[in-house]
């Protein structure tokens, strides 16, 4: 299910909820995931109630014992798709695959570059650009094994 704020434009909720559902496929995501698609506001009041931080960030999941729910700040998505030079529908798709991995319990502050070579088989099985975790570390720090975190 995808949930888009009333403000937020531009955004094809059909298309995005069929990309998710692969992606939640390709990713061993069971059960349920919801998609909230909404602004900075609403996602650093999320940040900081859940993560104790108080600033907005580009995505946050929420695991579930089935499924999830991911939460995505349309600003920081539409910065990133300028800065990077691809649509705003391709950042979110970005965006949700990195939810989705961490819906399956990947985490890629602890786990030695195993999710973002994950992610970058999957990114590249699904046709988007550079993951998140791309953009942040050089591709020689990057472990391409595309082993799951057990």
């Amino acid at each position: 299910m995808i949930v888009v704020d009333s403000n937020i434009q531009r955004t094809n909720k059909t298309d995005l909820a069929r990309f998710a559902k692969r992606a939640q496929k390709l990713a061993g995501v069971s059960g349920e995931v919801a998609v909230l698609i909404t602004g900075n506001d609403r996602i650093r009041e999320l940040n900081r109630r859940f993560r104790k931080k108080n600033q907005p960030t580009d995505v946050l999941s929420f695991p579930r014992e089935s499924g999830g729910d991911i939460a995505i700040s349309a600003e920081i998505a539409s910065q990133n798709a300028g800065l990077y030079g691809h649509a705003f529908s391709n950042e979110l798709k970005i965006l949700v695959l990195h939810g989705m991995l961490h819906l399956a319990g990947h985490d890629h502050e602890n786990d030695q570059g195993e999710m973002a070579a994950h992610e970058s088989l999957l990114r590249q099985k699904l046709k988007l650009t550079d993951s998140l975790i791309e953009r942040a570390h050089p591709r020689s720090q990057i472990k391409l094994t595309g082993r799951k975190k057990r």
